[in-house]
């Protein structure tokens, strides 16, 4: 049986999506899950949707418990996790509002737990990551946001950064220079344990900013990305929507 696991980043974990919602509370080896998991249905799909950064948005970037909430995800039994995130724009053309249906990531973090294999006591495991988001849930994706005419961008490369502050100019120039396409807080480690996990893990990015590297725009605030986000937002729920139903 199919379950989708949602991970809501910031603007997107509003549990009133789901029909029948009720909240689980899971228990797991690396602590708590940042926030309850939310038990519900999208179009009769067992869905189970988590606010990453906990419900009242109290945990930074790196105090998320991501292995708390990747291995409770799978505790209850989920066969997919669909992420979404806010991210900044490293290119012109991928304006405010569109979306991104990331292919590859780099991680630039610094401070966060990026495995569940901290030793080797039972054999080696390097888990393969060249290719870290599944083909079939980002073909869904792109194939979704076709059919209701988004504004959106087949492939991205996503740079996660440590937060909680922004970038300088310097870094900004510097990610892209790398081959970064958008950049964000926190899709670096979840989709690496995910990977770990075995659980087939895609994310759709909303642009809401250009980071600072645009030098006829305002550096990215806090606030211009909460204005930008709550203006689109609708745009992901109609995704999940059209997607979810066609996950196999």
């Amino acid at each position: 049986m199919v379950k989708i696991g949602i991970i809501g980043g910031s603007g997107l974990d509003d549990p009133k999506i789901l029909k029948d919602s009720k909240e689980v509370e899971i228990k797991t080896p690396y602590g708590d899950p940042t926030s309850v998991l939310t038990e519900g249905t999208i179009n009769n799909v067992n869905v189970f949707l988590i606010a990453r950064h906990g419900k009242q948005h109290q945990h930074s970037p790196t105090s998320v418990n991501y292995r708390a909430n990747i291995w409770a995800l799978k505790e209850v039994g989920c066969t997919h996790i669909i992420a979404t995130t806010a991210v900044g724009s490293l290119r012109k053309e991928i304006d405010r509002g569109h979306l991104v249906i990331m292919d590859q990531f780099i991680d630039f973090t610094r401070h966060r737990k990026v495995t569940f294999h901290d030793t080797f006591e039972k054999g080696a495991i390097h888990t393969p990551m060249a290719n870290p988001f599944s083909e079939d849930l980002r073909n869904l994706l792109v194939s979704g946001c076709k059919s209701l005419n988004l504004d959106h961008h087949e492939k991205g490369t996503v740079i996660t950064i440590e937060g909680p502050r922004f970038s300088t100019k310097a870094e900004s120039r510097m990610f892209r220079a790398w081959g970064a396409d958008i950049i964000n807080m926190s899709i670096a480690p979840e989709c690496i344990l995910a990977n770990e996990i075995g659980i087939p893990y895609a994310a759709v990015a909303m642009s809401t900013d250009y980071d600072c590297w645009k030098e006829d725009e305002k550096p990215v605030t806090w606030d211009a990305i909460l204005e930008i986000f709550k203006a689109n937002v609708g745009k992901v729920t109609k995704l999940l929507f059209e997607v979810i139903p066609k996950v196999k």
